[in-house]
């Protein structure tokens, strides 16, 4: 591992050098290289898969979102989740229609925190990735907080 180089690993941009300062002495050699190779690894195992076949797509449109319209939506399509734990916050968007997303790091443990500002924060991070598009497009941004629902309900 070189330090300082730095990868996309699935949709965030991150530093080896983290990874270096964090886990040395802690975890074994062998099992930081594991994990290392894995997180290099050119995989598709986590991409959303959307098949043709007419059963596939039957199966779609029963589902929530097919219900909602999201699989024929002809805007954007964000899906936006936050967490706090143990004091850590973190959020993240994944942008349907083009299959990528975004995430981060929230805050400084001395200014408190809350699974809601983590929700919020999501949720910024989605429309402002909108915001860069400059496409114009209608979104959907998809939450599962309710802080965010009921808050962003009076702008709609």
């Amino acid at each position: 591992m070189v330090a300082g180089r730095k990868r996309r690993i699935g949709h965030t941009l991150h530093d080896d050098r983290s990874m270096d300062q964090h886990t040395k002495g802690q975890i074994s050699e062998a099992t930081r290289t594991a994990i290392q190779e894995v997180l290099e690894e050119e995989s598709t195992k986590d991409t959303p898969s959307f098949g043709s076949e007419a059963l596939e797509k039957i199966h779609r449109s029963g589902t929530e979102a097919g219900l909602l319209g999201i699989y024929n939506f002809p805007g954007a399509v964000y899906a936006t989740d936050g967490s706090n734990d143990k004091g850590v916050m973190g959020a993240g968007y994944l942008r349907l229609d083009e299959n990528r997303g975004g995430c981060c790091q929230l805050g400084r443990g001395e200014e408190g925190n809350s699974s809601n500002r983590a929700e919020l924060g999501a949720a910024c991070l989605a429309l402002e990735d909108a915001k860069r598009k400059r496409d114009r497009k209608p979104i959907i941004l998809s939450s599962d907080s309710a802080c965010f629902l009921s808050s962003s309900q009076k702008w709609i």
